[in-house]
């Protein structure tokens, strides 16, 4: 399953990947629609649940597009009530890649949907993300 051994960098802070994503120790997260062989690196992390299409405290998920992000935004956001997060991530045009997704499109259709976005990271040197919560008052 992705996401349980070493390929991943954490971008360009230094800062483990394990540690910018937020895993806690017993969470149960998902990745989903990475590329192959694309996992997070584990070195020194906390004890996680890897889950499939299940609730989940941490969701990481890659978007290519603006309609993908937009088509399963909403379950997405029930997987994680009340507490958890989503880390919406896209292709870095910095690194060359074509897409209609950037922070700002990630933004706006979260806050229509009652998230908001609290941090925004560097996951790869071609994958951006934002950090997606629920607004307190929609807990």
């Amino acid at each position: 399953m992705a996401g349980m051994t070493a390929a991943a960098g954490g971008g360009y802070s230094g800062t483990p990947l394990w540690k910018k994503l937020g895993l806690k120790p017993g969470m149960r997260v998902s990745v989903l629609h990475a590329d192959e062989g694309w996992e997070i690196p584990l070195d020194g992390a906390p004890e996680v649940t890897w889950v499939g299409d299940e609730p989940a405290g941490l969701i990481v998920a890659f978007f290519r597009s603006a309609a993908e992000l937009l088509a399963e935004l909403d379950d997405l956001g029930e997987r994680i009530r009340p507490d958890g997060m989503i880390w919406a991530a896209w292709p870095r045009k910095a690194a060359g890649h074509v897409s209609d997704l950037s922070d700002s499109v990630v933004r706006e259709a979260a806050l229509a949907r009652g998230l908001v976005d609290v941090k925004v990271a560097a996951i790869d040197t071609d994958w951006s993300g934002l950090k997606l919560v629920w607004r307190l008052a929609n807990r």
